[in-house]
């Protein structure tokens, strides 16, 4: 059922579709549901369009994602929608790109990794043919995601969970919201695109994207799950410290391990990176005529 993005009040409908609405952000044929708690439109992000979502998402207004995770992306028998599917692929593909290219520059600017056997190691893999180097940092960037929901979920879904077992939250039975929760909530990492229009790139920016992501996404399990803000971080926390611990693990076992994947690259040259995986998707698209 969905509620108001204002007072989180249950509500049977969000608007009124009259004849001729065939753009509900026109606002034409369209009126919104006052509730009946607050007095205040049940959802104003109706009549809203996507730049307008994003950049409350980035304001982190806590209406943008009540209006994302309770109003519109939340499915029966908690199925994911079609587009949070989209978007988690294309936040797999812009890590898998950005990590990539962190690990070669530091390994090549680094002349303490340069020395040792991680550069050998290194060496081996980029003589490796690019299509197997794709899939090594695939499966790292997948597999240190994948740790990062499934210890979220489990914390937040499952009966043996230990803050469940506590009382701190209660059971959420709807795992796959969770998860797309934390996919809203990271599309903050698509931010560095801009910089490719506005070059601001001092050597703190990349590591406050990063916090910026941390932000959101406690901001969203805390809207989700109706939780304080400590259990929310908490949650976040565990599930960046599973992501790392994956991301180490699978390091250290190809010799890697004295690579900082995450790096100290700005980030006008992740915007430049992320510019680049667009340009080919888009090229690739128009060879497969799905663009």
């Amino acid at each position: 059922m969905p509620i108001c993005i204002e007072c989180r009040f249950p509500v049977k409908t969000l608007y009124t579709e009259y004849s001729g609405a065939d753009d509900r952000s026109s606002g034409h044929g369209v009126r919104l549901t006052v509730c009946k708690n607050c007095g205040r439109f049940c959802d104003k992000y109706v009549e809203h369009d996507a730049v307008v979502l994003f950049i409350d998402l980035v304001l982190i207004k806590p209406q943008v994602y009540r209006h994302l995770l309770h109003n519109t992306l939340m499915r029966e028998h908690d199925q994911f929608d079609p587009s949070i599917i989209r978007l988690g692929i294309l936040l797999l593909l812009f890590d898998v790109y950005l990590t990539w290219a962190r690990t070669e520059k530091q390994t090549s600017a680094n002349p303490s990794i340069t020395t040792d056997l991680n550069a050998n190691n290194f060496l081996r893999l980029t003589q490796q043919p690019i299509v197997f180097q794709y899939v090594f940092f695939l499966i790292l960037c997948a597999l240190s995601t994948f740790s990062f929901h499934l210890s979220i979920r489990f914390l937040t879904s499952s009966p043996l969970s230990p803050l469940v077992l506590f009382g701190l939250i209660p059971r959420y039975s709807r795992p796959n919201s969770v998860s797309t929760a934390l996919l809203v909530s990271s599309s903050t990492k698509l931010f560095p695109i801009l910089m490719v229009i506005w070059e601001y790139d001092v050597p703190a920016a990349a590591r406050s994207l990063g916090w910026a992501v941390v932000a959101n996404n406690v901001e969203a399990l805390k809207i989700l799950l109706d939780c304080g803000y400590g259990t929310a971080a908490i949650l976040a926390t565990v599930g960046a410290i599973s992501r790392w611990m994956v991301g180490r693990g699978i390091l250290w076992v190809v010799g890697l391990d004295g690579v900082d994947t995450v790096g100290d690259t700005g980030v006008a040259d992740d915007g430049r990176a992320l510019w680049a995986v667009v340009e080919l998707g888009r090229e690739w698209g128009g060879r497969l005529g799905l663009g």
